[in-house]
Parts: structure tokens; C-alpha cells; sequence
């Protein structure tokens, strides 16, 4: 007498373990879209913020410096702490947010005002 043996009965893999090759379980289908890996933040936001430190930074020199003169120095040190393409400009944008609390600073000691006084 002969006694027939099923095929799957015999293979060596075991049905509860994970798929080597795709990681999943038994009987589902790999997922088609990969999960998305930890980018940094675009140049583009980066890019902005260094643009925007030394356009506040120049403004501030003429006007409203107690205010524009430490956006500048933030957004200067955001765009450099996030990579920036132009660090130039966000060290520019610093050093001009700088400029802005030290002309401050010289008008509230020399003439106890905040703003600037053009002629007598």
C-alpha cells in the first residue's frame, strides 16, 4: 500500500515567521510604498529664513530696530542651524541683526530716545 504525501505539509518553513526577504507575515503582501526615511528640512524653508535675516537685518538698521534687529539674529541662526545654501547671507543677517541692538544701545545712551533724529 502507498500513502500520498501533501507538499505543503512538508516544507521546512514554519507559517508563523516573517518573510526574510520583504519582512511581512505570512500570506500578506508586501507594502508598495517604502517608509519614508528622516529627511532634514528643505534648503527652500532654509534658504527663506537666511534671506529674510538679512532683509530685517538691513530694515532694522533704519527703523523699528528693537524689534527687527532680534528676528534677524533668530532667523539668521535658524538658517545656518538648518543647512542653508546661503550662509553667507544668514551670517550677514546676524551680524546686521547685531548692528541694529548696538545702534540701539548707542541711542538710548546718548540721547535717551530709541529713534533716529535726522538734522537739529
Amino acid at each position: 500500500m502507498t500513502t500520498l504525501i501533501d507538499d505543503s505539509k512538508t516544507d521546512t518553513k514554519s507559517d508563523t515567521q516573517p518573510n526574510a526577504e520583504t519582512g511581512t507575515a505570512p500570506g500578506t503582501k508586501p507594502s508598495a510604498e517604502p517608509k519614508p526615511a528622516e529627511r532634514p528640512a528643505p534648503y527652500g524653508q532654509a534658504d527663506g529664513m537666511a534671506v529674510a535675516s538679512f532683509v530685517l537685518g538691513l530694515v532694522g538698521t533704519l527703523v523699528a530696530n528693537v524689534i527687527l534687529g532680534p528676528c534677524a539674529l533668530v532667523l539668521g541662526a535658524l538658517a545656518l542651524a538648518r543647512h542653508t545654501t546661503r550662509r553667507a547671507r544668514a551670517m550677514l543677517g546676524m551680524a546686521l541683526g547685531a548692528a541694529d541692538l548696538i545702534i540701539l544701545a548707542t541711542l538710548a545712551t546718548a540721547d535717551g530716545s530709541l529713534s533716529w533724529t535726522f538734522g537739529g
